[in-house]
């Protein structure tokens, strides 16, 4: 008997499918990462002023230093999936865990450097004489959970290529939980102050790392993994990475340069570019989580030899991302009047955050598109091509954002700059899709 051909509107709702029931949980499990910080910052901000301000820094220098290292999620995510299209959950699994042994090399050397430099890196940031002891103090602890918070990326990436988003959200939620519990008990409880947040911390990392290593482990032993370091598999993993850590780099440099360029403009801008960009980052969750359903989506379909299949949930997902972006961008003008005061009551602050805000809002429509496609692209195994677009991105928006205080314009102008970057982003993206060159089939790319 002939099957009947899936018509157009059947594939669009088996994609649509895919896309929720991924991306869904992406999401729950990113908006979880920032309430950590929350949460310490809740707690620690009742110590005093010192502490909160010791506390800044030193997550300043924690985030940054865990942020480089994303490439761990992000290239297990698009080799692993590839595997499982392919069909040889042996190999996918196997590569997840040469991305897990890299994570504990590369967390062992960042502890190496981050112990005797604590308080040279805690003064390069600017934390004042009384703040810089509960930094260090705080950094140097903290540290001792980077190899768990990398090895968090790195098995995030083996789920997520394994089709599965759920278990993420599960880990993330109870580590939120278990990290306010641990905070609390220790700063106050045991009365350890700042130190017993950042041991709680540690706590909390080292029991999601516990917990996603014994479901990868599990997975391994089901079909027959080894679960031994395999030096060419790491080297292999690194080599995947690098250009993703370039383009992670290019783009931390793109948002240093608009804060630089900000605290040029006055106390005020900054401040308010400050706001602006909490809300930025809350919006790119938002968005970035249907990139990781594509990134996991599109490694399965090229692993499967289906190249057409991973075009058509291409553009079913720069639909959905276009959609999402306007949707964000007609809720943020629409609450910006009741947003900024949640985070200020000074006038002028408001004065110019109130329409850069709207920049922003018309910008989302663009990073709707610019997310999707940079999620297919590594899902695609693209990196290089990522790299350069991400670098030719920067070139661009560099000397823009360097004459707005020349020109004038404020932080509305310097938050037009980031939309140029933002629409550089989506033509170099968009002629790659265009191109059809990132949609290399197989196993491997």
């Amino acid at each position: 008997m002939t099957q009947a051909p899936v018509t157009p509107k059947a594939a669009r709702r088996r994609h649509d499918r895919e896309i929720v029931a991924l991306a869904v949980p992406a999401f729950g499990a990113l908006v979880a990462e920032p309430l950590f910080l929350m949460a310490d910052s809740a707690i620690v901000g009742h110590l005093g002023t010192a502490q909160l301000a010791g506390l800044a820094v030193a997550s300043a220098l924690l985030t940054t230093a865990v942020s480089v290292f994303v490439f761990l999620a992000y290239a297990t995510t698009a080799a692993v999936a590839r595997r499982v299209g392919a069909g040889d959950p042996r190999a996918a699994i196997q590569q997840g865990m040469d991305g897990i042994w890299l994570a504990l090399l590369l967390g062992a050397a960042v502890i190496a450097v981050v112990l005797p430099t604590a308080p040279a890196l805690v003064e390069v940031f600017g934390a004042s004489d009384t703040a810089a002891p509960y930094a260090t103090t705080y950094l140097r602890i903290s540290a001792l959970g980077i190899p768990a918070m990398l090895v968090v990326l790195a098995a995030t990436g083996v789920l997520r290529g394994l089709q599965n988003t759920k278990t993420p959200l599960y880990v993330a939620v109870a580590g939120f939980i278990a990290n306010a519990a641990l905070n609390f008990g220790l700063v106050y409880g045991a009365d350890l102050g700042i130190a017993g947040s950042a041991w709680g911390t540690v706590i909390a990392q080292l029991g999601m790392a516990a917990i996603y290593l014994v479901v990868v482990v599990r997975g391994a032993r089901r079909h027959g993994a080894s679960l031994r370091p395999d030096l060419a598999g790491i080297r292999a993993s690194a080599q995947a990475g690098t250009p993703l850590l370039v383009r992670t780099l290019a783009l931390r440099a793109v948002l240093m340069i608009a804060t630089a360029v900000a605290a040029r403009l006055g106390d005020a801008d900054v401040a308010a570019h400050q706001i602006i960009l909490s809300l930025w980052s809350l919006l790119a969750f938002a968005l970035d989580a249907i990139a990781i359903a594509g990134q996991a989506i599109i490694g399965r379909y090229l692993g499967a030899d289906d190249a057409e299949g991973a075009r058509d949930v291409c553009r079913r997902m720069v639909q959905w991302g276009i959609a999402a972006g306007v949707v964000l961008g007609v809720l943020v003008v629409a609450a910006r009047p009741l947003f900024v005061p949640l985070f200020t009551s000074d006038p002028v602050v408001q004065d110019a955050a109130l329409p850069a805000l709207v920049v922003v809002a018309l910008s989302q429509p663009i990073c709707g598109i610019v997310f999707v496609l940079d999620g297919v692209l590594m899902g695609a195994g693209d990196g290089p091509y990522l790299a350069w677009a991400m670098l030719i991105t920067l070139v661009v928006f560099t000397p823009v954002a360097l004459l707005v205080p020349a020109l004038g314009g404020g932080l509305t102008a310097l938050w037009g700059a980031m939309t140029l970057m933002m629409a550089v982003r989506m033509v170099t993206l968009w002629v790659r899709y265009r191109s059809g060159r990132w949609a290399v089939t197989g196993a491997t790319r």
